[in-house]
C-alpha cells in the first residue's frame, strides 16, 4: 500500500549547532620532508597523455618520463586452428563431469596462436608491454658556500593545482622547483629556481633502459628511439621457421649469416617509434650548452626552465612534428602563462567536485608516510578519506583524455620496460575498474577513451569469435592491449574467460544512464548488440540442467576442487557469467526498445535470458560460485566474480532481494576483508551496496594500510604506498580507483532508480559534505550531513525527467524549493517524485521534528 504525505511548505531555519563544521577544509595536498628512496614515492603528474614522476632528489633528481602510447608490439595472427575443432569434445567433457580432461585439452587446444602475453612478459613478444619512455636525469653542482645540511626540505603535491613543488635550504640559501604537465600547452614544465644571489649549474641527461639514442645540442637535449614491433606481420611458415632457429644450438656459427640478427639499437625494428625532446629556457641570465655528445649543461643562472615534449607515432602522426610545434607553442609564452593556463585547464575537470568529511590540523601536518602510519593506530583523521577519494579522481584526469587511450594496469606511469602484468588491459576487473569513478565523479567524458577502445575491439573480436567458437558477433577473453589482442590467454585457467566484451558494454550503456544521449546511444548500440549476438551463438544446453550455459569458461582466475581431489578452473557456466549476460541482454533489450529497433532480436535475448540459472544460494547461505556446489580451492580467493550482480551491476540489492543481499554479505564474511590492494577496494563497493557504512569504511581503512612491498603477492600484501598509489602488490592503478568509486558510493547511490543519499555513511564521517557527484539521469547531487544525519540535499538536472528522492527514515520536516521557489509535492512510500526539466534545481533542507 502506497503510503502518501503531502509536505506543508514553509520558512524552515536550521539548528545552527546541528549544522556540520566546515568553515575551514583543508587543502587537497600532501607532501614528505625527503626525497623519494624508491619510485612508489615519486609524486604522479600527468595529463592523459604525458606524465612525469619526479623523486625529489637534491643533488640529482631522476623524474620518469612516460607517455600514454609508448607501447612495443603489434598487431599479431593468434588465430588457433585446433580451437574450434576442439570445442564440441571440451564440452562433452564438461557435460560429463570430466572437467580436468577438459582443460588439459584446452591447455593443447583451445589457446591462442603464439605466446599470447608471455605470462606477463610480453615487451619482448608480439603481444607488447607499456613502458616508461626514458628517465630525465638533473645533476647539479652547488655553491662551495652552501655546502652545508640541508634543512627546510618539502616536497608536495598539491591536487587542486596538479602542481609539484619542492623546497630546501642550504644554508641561508632557498632552492625551489616546480613541476607541471600542462593540461593546456601538452607539454612538462619544469622550473628550478634559486635565491641570496646564488646560481644554479646543472647537467641535463637523458636515458632508458634500451632501443635510445640521445644528443646534445646547444639549448636542447633529444632522446629518440623505436621499440620491438613483434613477428605480427609474418607468415606461419616464417615464425615456424624462427622458431626452429631459436631450438637450435646456441652457436652463431649453425646460423646462415644473412638470418643473424644483431642486437637491437635505438632505431633497429619496425615499432613504435618515440622521442623526448628537452628545451632549455634561462629568462633570467645564465649559460646553456652541450657538455659532451648527450648531455647538456646550466651554468650561472638564477631559474632554469625545461620544456619538456613527448611523443609518439602510435595515433599515426610523426613524432618530430608533434614535438616541434608543441614546443615551439610553449616557448612563446612565460612560465607564468603556462602555469596559469594548466591550472585553469585542469580546475575545469578537477573544480566539478568537493568533499569534505572534518579535518584533524595536527595529523595534516604529517608527511603522507608518516600520516599513513598514524592512520593504522588511530582513525581520527577524516580529511584522508577526502584526500583520498580527490586523487582518484586526480589520477583518471591525469591518465586519460578524450581521443587517447584508456588508462592501463599502471594507469600512465611506469618505471620499466617490463611493467607488471604487462601495464596492459585485464579484461576480468582491472580495466572496467579503472573507469568506476568516471561517471559519479562528475568525469563522464574521461568515460570515452575506454568506450572508443571497446569500439576498436569489435573487427578483431569478430574474427576470434568466428575463428574459436563459429559465432556471430564478436568477443574478447582475459587480455586487451592497444593491439586489439582478442584471443584466448595462453593459459586456460585464466585465459578462458570469454565475458569480457559483455562487461565492457556495461560501460558503454552505464555512460547513457548518466548522460541520456541518445545520439551516443545509436553509436555504441551495433557494438551491445553484437557482443549480445555472440552469446546467442556461443550459449549451449547443459544436458544436466537444461539451462543455457557458456562452456568453456571459468570464474576468473579462481578455482575449485573435483570430487577427483584435482584442482580445476575451467567449468560449465559460471554465477558472474549468467549475471553479466542478463546484464547484457537487459541493456541491449532497454537500447533497442529506445532506439525502436531489432524487435526480433529484443525477442531472442529475452528467451535466452530466461533460460540462464539464476543467482543461486548454496547450502552454506552463500551465493554459489559455479553452478554445482563445488568445494573452493582457495576459500580466501581474490576475485569474488560470483558478486558481480551487488557490485558493478544491479541484480542483488538489500531493497529488491533482500535474500540475495544476506547471502552476499555471508559470501564477504566468509571470503575475509585482507586481500590484494584492488580487491579490498572492490569489497567497498560490495560493502557499500549492502548499506554497511561501517564495514565498507574498516575496508577502505585496510586499503590505507601503508605498504613499501614490491613483489608479487596475489593473496596478502594488499595497501598504499607512500605517494598513495595501491598496492597489489606490486602497484596497480585499479585499487585507486575501486577505493575512489567506493568513497562515491558510501555517500550517494542511484542505481536502483531513484537517488539515495548517505546510504552507508560511516560514523567516522560524523560531519560532512559534497558537492558534485553525478547519477543516473543526468543529474548532480550535493548534500550536507550533521551528527550523522541528512540536513540538506540537492539536484541538478541536466535533461527532462522523472526523478525519484529517497527520504530518511526518520520523516523530517521538509521545506522543498524549485528553482529558488517553496513548493509543496507528495511523498510517496518515502520518496519525492517529481517531474524535472533540464536546468531545474531542487533543493531539501530537513531537520527532525521536535
Amino acid at each position: 500500500m502506497k503510503i502518501v504525505k503531502l509536505l506543508f511548505v514553509g520558512i524552515i531555519l536550521m539548528a545552527c549547532d546541528r549544522l556540520p563544521d566546515i568553515r575551514s577544509n583543508a587543502r587537497m595536498a600532501y607532501h614528505f620532508d625527503e626525497p623519494a628512496t624508491l619510485w612508489e614515492e615519486s609524486f604522479p603528474l600527468g595529463n592523459g597523455r604525458i606524465g612525469l614522476m619526479p623523486d625529489g632528489g637534491i643533488e640529482k633528481e631522476n623524474i620518469v618520463l612516460n607517455e600514454i602510447s609508448m607501447w612495443s608490439g603489434s598487431k599479431q595472427q593468434t588465430d588457433n586452428p585446433a580451437a574450434q575443432k576442439s570445442l564440441g569434445r571440451i564440452r562433452e567433457l564438461l557435460f560429463a563431469g570430466r572437467n580436468d580432461e577438459a582443460q588439459e585439452l584446452m591447455y593443447d587446444t583451445f589457446v591462442c596462436y603464439g605466446d599470447g602475453s608471455g605470462r606477463g612478459s610480453g615487451a619482448n613478444k608480439p603481444y607488447g608491454s607499456y613502458q616508461l619512455l626514458g628517465n630525465l636525469i638533473l645533476d647539479f653542482t652547488y655553491d662551495a658556500a652552501d655546502d652545508a645540511q640541508v634543512s627546510d626540505y618539502r616536497r608536495e603535491l598539491d591536487l587542486e593545482q596538479a602542481l609539484a613543488t619542492l623546497s630546501f635550504r642550504k644554508g641561508k640559501t632557498e632552492y625551489s622547483r616546480e613541476v607541471f604537465t600542462s593540461f593546456a600547452n601538452d607539454v612538462a614544465v619544469i622550473r628550478l629556481k634559486v635565491n641570496n644571489g646564488r646560481k644554479l649549474q646543472c647537467q641535463i641527461g637523458m636515458n632508458r633502459p634500451e632501443r635510445y639514442a640521445v644528443k646534445a645540442g646547444n639549448s636542447e637535449l633529444e632522446m629518440r628511439g623505436r621499440l620491438y614491433e613483434g613477428d605480427a606481420y609474418k607468415t606461419k611458415e616464417q615464425l615456424e621457421r624462427e622458431e626452429a632457429m631459436r631450438n637450435r644450438t646456441n652457436n652463431s656459427d649453425s646460423i646462415p649469416a644473412a638470418e643473424q640478427k644483431t642486437v637491437p639499437g635505438a632505431e633497429d625494428g619496425q615499432g613504435v617509434r618515440y622521442a623526448s625532446r628537452i628545451q632549455v629556457v634561462l629568462p633570467n641570465g645564465g649559460e646553456v650548452k652541450a657538455f659532451n655528445d648527450t648531455t647538456l649543461i646550466v651554468e650561472e643562472a638564477s631559474e632554469i626552465i625545461l620544456l619538456v615534449g613527448m611523443a609518439t607515432d602510435y595515433f599515426g602522426k610523426a613524432v618530430d612534428a608533434q614535438i616541434d610545434s608543441l614546443l615551439t607553442a610553449a616557448a612563446s609564452k612565460s612560465y607564468e602563462t603556462l602555469k596559469e593556463e594548466h591550472i585553469r585547464a585542469y580546475q575545469e575537470l578537477y573544480h566539478r567536485i568537493a568533499v569534505h568529511f572534518g579535518r584533524n590540523a595536527q595529523k595534516e601536518a604529517l608527511p603522507m608516510n608518516k600520516r599513513l602510519e598514524a592512520f593504522q593506530n588511530d582513525k581520527n583523521d577524516p580529511s584522508l578519506l577526502a584526500l583520498y577519494y580527490q586523487f582518484g579522481r586526480y589520477l583518471l584526469i591525469s591518465s586519460t583524455r578524450p581521443g587517447l587511450l584508456p588508462p592501463n594496469l599502471q594507469g600512465l606511469w611506469c618505471n620499466t620496460i617490463h611493467t607488471p602484468w604487462n601495464g596492459d588491459y585485464h579484461l576480468n576487473i582491472n580495466l572496467q575498474m579503472n573507469l568506476w569513478p568516471a561517471e559519479t565523479g562528475n568525469l563522464s567524458e574521461l568515460h570515452l577513451p575506454l568506450i572508443e577502445w571497446t569500439k576498436q575491439q569489435v573487427e578483431s573480436g569478430r574474427q576470434t569469435a568466428k575463428a574459436f567458437y563459429n559465432a556471430r558477433g564478436w568477443v574478447t577473453h582475459i587480455l586487451g592491449n592497444v593491439w586489439e589482442f582478442t584471443a584466448p590467454g595462453e593459459h586456460p585457467s585464466w585465459g578462458a574467460t570469454n565475458t569480457s566484451a559483455a562487461w565492457l558494454c556495461e560501460h558503454l550503456y552505464t555512460h547513457y544512464l548518466f548522460t541520456l544521449d541518445t545520439a551516443y546511444l545509436r553509436d555504441v548500440y551495433p557494438v551491445m548488440r553484437e557482443s549480445a549476438l555472440f552469446f546467442v551463438d556461443m550459449l549451449v544446453e547443459d544436458p544436466r540442467s537444461h539451462y543455457l550455459v557458456t562452456a568453456p569458461t571459468t570464474s576468473p582466475e579462481n578455482a575449485y576442487v573435483m570430487p577427483n581431489g584435482k584442482k580445476v578452473s575451467v567449468c560449465a557456466g559460471s554465477t558472474m557469467d549468467n549475471q553479466i549476460l542478463r546484464e547484457l541482454f537487459s541493456n541491449t533489450i532497454q537500447a533497442a526498445r529506445l532506439l525502436k529497433t531489432d524487435e526480433e532480436l529484443v525477442q531472442t535475448l529475452a528467451a535466452y535470458q530466461a533460460r540462464l540459472m539464476p543467482t543461486t544460494i548454496g547450502p552454506d547461505g552463500r551465493i554459489m560460485e559455479w553452478l554445482e556446489p563445488y568445494e573452493e580451492a582457495e576459500p580466501h580467493h581474490r576475485h569474488v566474480s560470483h558478486l558481480y550482480g551487488l557490485y558493478p551491476a544491479n541484480e542483488i540489492s538489500p531493497e529488491r532481494t533482500p535474500d540475495l543481499a544476506a547471502a552476499a554479505r555471508k559470501t564477504l564474511e566468509a571470503r575475509g576483508d585482507e586481500s590484494t590492494g584492488w580487491s579490498m577496494g572492490w569489497k567497498v563497493n560490495f560493502w557499500a551496496r549492502l548499506h554497511d557504512g561501517e564495514h565498507a569504511y574498516k575496508l577502505m581503512a585496510d586499503l590505507l594500510r601503508p605498504s613499501l612491498r614490491k613483489d608479487m603477492d596475489m593473496k596478502h600484501g594488499g595497501g598504499t604506498y607512500p605517494n598513495l598509489f595501491c598496492a597489489h602488490p606490486p602497484f596497480q592503478i585499479d585499487g585507486n580507483f575501486g577505493g575512489c568509486a567506493g568513497i562515491a558510493e558510501m555517500l550517494v547511490q542511484s542505481h536502483n532508480g531513484y537517488i539515495e543519499f548517505l546510504p552507508a555513511l560511516p560514523t567516522a564521517w560524523k560531519n560532512g559534505e559534497f558537492k558534485g557527484l553525478c547519477v543516473q539521469g543526468a543529474g548532480e547531487v550535493h548534500a550536507q550531513w550533521g551528527d550523522g544525519e541528512l540536513l540538506h540535499a540537492g539536484l541538478k538536472v541536466k535533461k527532462d525527467g522523472t526523478f525519484r528522492i529517497k527520504m530518511p527514515e526518520s520523516m523530517p520536516v521538509l521545506e522543498v524549493l524549485l528553482n529558488g521557489k517553496a513548493v509543496s509535492c507528495p511523498i510517496v512510500d518515502g520518496m519525492i517524485v517529481m517531474d524535472l526539466h533540464a536546468a531545474d534545481e531542487l533543493a531539501v533542507n530537513m531537520r527532525k521534528d521536535n
